[in-house]
């Protein structure tokens, strides 16, 4: 086992874009004080914390300032760090919250992997939080799209989910992050999940995560996951499979892919490819 800190990018565009996520994998994770501070040193928007247990792996995320229950990109980071590893093949992972798999197999230079996420719920969302969310980002209810009405999504992770009927208006989000942080701290979120469907199986996202310290995330597997099944909720015609492009409009472009079973509820399949960064 190593216990330094491997980088890679999650949900890459080829060789370039992703997410750059932390990997630490030991024999015994730290206390959760000391990896704070090693997530807050190395200041991606997650590190993920491995270690044996069992016939898996158990796994913890830590923003630079907190906690995350799940963390879709880093899982991806951390499926291709075990691949390289270990060899190709598919490792459980035993979360605060959750049992889920990720999967790597080496392809060159990248590495394919793909995580199933938890499973996936979706419920309203509150007329008062909706209005704060609008404000924040200068939005109004004109700028939705109501055929993806906003609402809550669960996928191991709490997200808002704000459909716009405009790529110009995902182009021009920009928001306050100290006012940000205190909407999601107060309303149980990890970030919100801004999108526009270019087509029913190919949206552009973006995802502020302020309640983690991070203006904004270039790819993000965990809100993927959570709004491809409150997509699969309202019976979007995903077709059984959507794309995603995240973090174009930040200079760093991501691919992701949601494979969607028919099961209400059930995990989502969110893949992509990843890349080790220099050290």
């Amino acid at each position: 086992m190593t216990t330094e800190i491997l980088k890679l990018a999650a949900f890459s565009d080829g060789d370039q874009g992703g997410n750059p996520a932390g990997v630490w994998i030991g024999d015994a994770l730290p206390d959760a004080t000391t990896m704070q501070e090693i997530a807050a040193e190395v200041g991606f928007s997650e590190t993920v914390f491995a270690m044996p247990t069992g016939d898996g792996w158990r796994a913890r995320y830590f923003s630079p300032e907190s906690e995350v229950p799940f963390c879709g990109h880093a899982t991806i980071a951390l499926g291709a760090a075990l691949a390289s590893a270990h060899g190709d093949g598919l490792f459980h992972l035993v979360l605060n919250e959750a049992h889920i798999t990720v999967e790597g197999q080496r392809q060159g230079g990248l590495i394919a992997a793909a995580l199933q996420s938890p499973p996936t719920y979706s419920e309203p969302v509150d007329p008062s939080l909706l209005q704060d969310a609008l404000a924040l980002f200068g939005y109004t209810r004109d700028d939705l799209n109501l055929e993806i009405s906003p609402a809550i999504a669960h996928g191991g992770a709490t997200h808002l989910v704000l459909a716009l009927n405009h790529r110009d208006k995902l182009r021009a989000m920009r928001y306050e992050l100290e006012q940000g942080k205190r909407l999601m701290n107060d309303a149980g979120l990890v970030t919100i999940v801004l999108a526009f469907a270019e087509t029913p199986r190919l949206f552009h996202t973006r995802n502020p995560f302020a309640s983690g310290g991070v203006y904004e995330d270039p790819a993000t597997g965990a809100s993927t996951a959570a709004l491809a099944g409150y997509l699969r909720d309202i019976d979007w015609p995903h077709g059984g499979a959507i794309d995603f492009i995240q973090g174009e409009d930040m200079g760093c472009r991501s691919r992701l892919r949601a494979e969607i079973s028919p099961v209400i509820g059930s995990s989502i399949r969110v893949s992509g490819t990843a890349r080790f960064m220099a050290p």
